[in-house]
């Protein structure tokens, strides 16, 4: 990328009322990124869902100054970053309308080709979250995946310092530019998780961790990865909206149960409660519904429990998964004539019972 070019993208996402989408679409119609700041303002306007609100900053010279101390400050670090449309850009992340249009990346990252799963939950990690956590990267570590979260309390440097650990890549996704760490505590966690992966932030390094940096960031560790786990989470919190952007995605979410009434554990319950996150209780879940396998293993059957006992509703959707195959949520309600909120929880009452398992792409099968 060109040194002009560069200054387009950053005056791109300096501008308020032009987020990734907007940019994205702006850089499609006219060709580059420079050949933005070059075209008509009345044939901008022209194209799907741009006005004149959109664009008034446009040339606005306070964006351009601060894009081009931004451009000095990368050039005089020779700060490493990808756009949208680079080979390198992360494979996931290019699928994603609003993914960002220009990242920044320190460390030894290698994503290509790769498998790549986001582990998230809360800041407030108990000892059963930690001791989930750290078994889970434990046993996946045979398959080298790469590791995402966002190198905050909790949960986030539970799973990046396991990574390390089992010598697995690991991306710390940051709220705030390169510059600095947040929290400042993790600072000795810097080094380790640079010489095994690093990290990635669409911020500048005039970015401070406000609280909106979060929660956009959380698009990006949704987004990265094929799969978001949730290890932990209250019943509200960061983790379940990048749960929520992974399954407006299209991406598979788990979470681990917890006991009822557990505090760290109402959002995980909620989310398999609701079907927004197929229950895992092993880093063997995970593999299996991911469709995982080491090379030098063979995939062994799955026997369902014998003399389970099934109610109506139970042997109708059974019946239809043993008939037809596997089905999504939806076309089973449809078919088998059950309300989809009735569906929802008869399924997993059925995959307690071993009778049903959840598979990629939100389909049910029957065992």
């Amino acid at each position: 990328m060109t040194t002009n070019e560069l200054l387009a993208v950053l005056r791109l996402q300096n501008i308020p009322n032009i987020g990734d989408v907007t940019a994205k679409k702006l850089i499609a119609h006219c060709g580059s990124p420079t050949a933005i700041f070059t075209d008509k303002l009345h044939h901008l306007q022209k194209i799907d869902g741009i006005g004149t609100m959109t664009l008034r900053g446009l040339h606005d010279r306070e964006y351009l100054k601060s894009a081009e101390a931004e451009l000095r400050y990368i050039e005089d670090t020779k700060s490493s970053f990808s756009y949208f449309m680079d080979a390198d850009y992360p494979h996931y992340l290019k699928h994603c309308l609003d993914a960002p249009i220009l990242f920044f990346k320190r460390g030894n990252i290698a994503l290509q080709g790769r498998k790549i799963i986001s582990i998230v939950g809360t800041r407030k990690i108990t000892s059963y979250g930690t001791a989930l956590c750290e078994k889970l990267i434990a046993d996946l570590a045979p398959l080298d995946p790469i590791i995402v979260s966002g190198f905050a309390y909790g949960v986030d440097i539970c799973a990046q310092r396991a990574a390390v650990k089992h010598g697995l890549q690991t991306i710390g996704c940051l709220a705030h530019g390169l510059n600095q760490i947040y929290p400042k505590v993790h600072r000795k966690y810097v080094q380790d998780v640079s010489q095994n992966g690093g990290f990635i932030t669409e911020f500048w390094s005039s970015s401070n961790p406000d609280r909106e940096n979060f929660l956009k960031r959380n698009r990006v560790i949704a987004g990265i990865a094929e799969a978001t786990v949730v290890i932990e989470s209250a019943e509200k919190g960061g983790s379940l909206v990048t749960a929520d952007i992974a399954n407006s995605y299209n991406r598979d979410v788990f979470a681990f149960p917890g006991r009822a009434g557990d505090k760290y554990s109402a959002g995980c319950n909620n989310l398999i409660k609701k079907q927004q996150a197929h229950m895992i209780t092993s880093a063997a879940d995970l593999i299996y519904m991911l469709g995982w396998q080491l090379e030098s293993q063979e995939e062994k059957p799955v026997q369902k429990q014998l003399f389970v006992e099934l109610d109506t509703t139970e042997k109708a959707i059974y019946g239809y998964l043993q008939k037809d195959g596997k089905q999504q949520l939806d076309s089973i309600a449809l078919e088998c004539k059950i309300p989809v909120f009735k569906v929802s929880s008869t399924l997993l009452n059925m995959e307690m019972k071993g009778v049903v398992r959840p598979l990629p792409g939100k389909l049910f099968e029957a065992i």
